[in-house]
């Protein structure tokens, strides 16, 4: 239940907010990042395939690898390990697949806040990743080699209601764009007409 009393309706209505909802979202109770290179990544490729460029995938917790425990003396923070795993797509000049590999594990050993709750309530660590080759790719016969950056975001969130201020519903959306293929000959009817269509002509000096 909202509590009328404590929401002063002049001063929303000062703000343009329309009204107040109740809304179900995934709230971030903790979050921190962590950086982790790898010097040196190697893939073999099969014989005659020529290389393009390093398509990352999001990363993942390793199944059956995250373990919470509790640190004595620091109520709140737990103790949290885990296993990132990184897969990435070698792609050839024309963007087709020719070798799926995977990042070297990494792994992570750090304290986050997770508070007390219920114990029906469920808390999860997610973690969003973004992977960088940090110079140029080097081929030698079949086998490539690159540097890779990795970014790793860790988050601690948990499913909640909160209030929050509303001004109505969205706007209606502009209408679709349909797609169709361009016209060379559409494109000409429109262009400008050449300046030089005729060949220049000698200019006579009188003086």
């Amino acid at each position: 239940m909202v509590d009328n009393k404590k929401i002063d309706a002049k001063g929303l209505e000062a703000l343009g907010i329309l009204d107040i909802d109740c809304i179900i979202v995934d709230k971030v109770f903790a979050s921190c990042q962590q950086r982790v290179c790898f010097p040196e990544v190697e893939v073999c490729l099969e014989k005659k395939q020529k290389f393009g460029r390093i398509r990352f995938r999001p990363g993942f917790i390793v199944p059956n690898t995250l373990i919470v425990t509790d640190i004595d003396g620091q109520d709140d923070y737990r103790r949290v390990r885990f296993t990132v795993r990184i897969p990435y797509n070698v792609l050839d000049p024309n963007g087709e697949v020719i070798a799926e590999e995977f990042l070297p594990d990494i792994y992570k050993d750090i304290i986050l806040y997770i508070p007390d709750a219920r114990d029906e309530f469920d808390f999860r660590i997610l973690i969003e990743t973004a992977s960088i080759v940090l110079s140029s790719v080097v081929q030698t016969g079949d086998t490539i080699t690159f540097p890779v950056g990795v970014f790793v975001v860790v988050k601690v969130v948990g499913t909640v209601q909160l209030l929050i201020p509303a001004f109505g519903y969205c706007p209606e959306p502009p209408d679709c764009t349909e797609f169709s293929p361009t016209d060379v000959c559409d494109a000409f009817e429109y262009a400008d007409f050449p300046e030089h269509f005729f060949p220049p002509q000698l200019e006579y000096n009188c003086d």
